[in-house]
């Protein structure tokens, strides 16, 4: 009774056996690229956007490698410079030296420091607002790491969906007679849903890692604009006019400033040094003085 049963499944097991044999065989003769080719234009178009997002996802991490480092937002040579220039009350050249560079401090205390003559809160306000803008800007660029991990797996699943509507069509065709075009178009659905979370796992992961990076960076820049400023002399620098249309603060809130007989004297707001009311250049430092 055993035997006759065996003898009975014997022929389908020998035809899976043969199957197996022959996909094999058929997967070792095609290589991926020959895969990709004969599966169609289609085919091709998907795998060429599967390239090309695995290039711009390179491309991000790099630049967000790069670009979040705290040394990057806040590098260390232009806070010792700003620290020297606004301790020393040089507001008109410390806005300059902000001017001069494109990085996340520089832009932020640039716009604090444009407000400086109308008082401390509309600083802060300044602050909070544009630091904000920045760090939006910072943050877009590592969103489109979310993008990517997100689009991967469709494409992905499109060339999956391709592949089994052609694997099905030779099935429904030629049945298992021809297991060598069958097992070409389960290796398509393969390579296409594996290219797909191969792209989308590491943007994702590296999409939350720079997330909380940036998101660091952005806190430590905050901390050094706070800390720049929170000795600045507001009330007797109220009117004055930092940027491109600086005029200096009035000769009633200058710090020192001194009425001689030979004419009242107030300190230049370049290096601080007695300059006479009207007088231009400045006789310290040679700026031209605006009065």
């Amino acid at each position: 009774m055993i035997k006759n049963k065996t003898h009975r499944f014997l022929p389908a097991v020998l035809a899976l056996a043969a199957f197996v044999a022959s996909t094999s065989t058929a997967r070792a003769e095609e290589s991926v690229i020959q895969l990709i080719i004969h599966g169609g234009p289609m085919i091709i178009f998907i795998w060429l956007c599967i390239l090309a997002t695995s290039i711009i996802m390179v491309t991000l991490i790099i630049q967000n490698s790069i670009g979040f480092k705290k040394d990057k937002l806040a590098p260390q040579p232009l806070v010792d410079s700003l620290r020297q220039l606004v301790g020393s009350g040089n507001y008109q050249e410390a806005w300059e030296t902000c001017n001069a560079n494109k990085n996340y401090l520089a832009n932020v205390m640039k716009s604090g420091l444009s407000r400086i003559g109308r008082g401390k809160d509309a600083v802060e306000t300044a602050i909070a607002e544009h630091g904000l803008r920045e760090a939006t800007l910072l943050r877009t660029r590592n969103s489109y790491l979310s993008v990517i991990g997100i689009v991967s797996p469709m494409i992905g699943l499109l060339g999956t969906v391709i592949g089994m509507m052609g694997a099905f069509s030779v099935l429904a065709g030629s049945g298992v007679s021809d297991p060598k075009a069958l097992s070409g178009k389960i290796s398509e659905v393969l390579l296409a849903t594996a290219a797909g979370l191969f792209i989308a796992i590491p943007a994702f992961v590296a999409y939350y890692i720079f997330r909380n990076v940036s998101q660091a960076s952005i806190v430590h820049g905050d901390d050094i604009v706070n800390q720049l400023l929170i000795d600045v002399p507001y009330d007797e620098l109220a009117g004055m006019h930092v940027g491109d249309n600086y005029s200096g603060a009035p000769v009633a809130h200058q710090m020192g400033a001194a009425q001689p007989a030979g004419g009242a004297m107030a300190n230049c707001p370049i290096c601080a040094g007695m300059v006479t009311v009207g007088a231009s250049p400045c006789p310290h430092c040679g700026s031209v003085l605006s009065w």
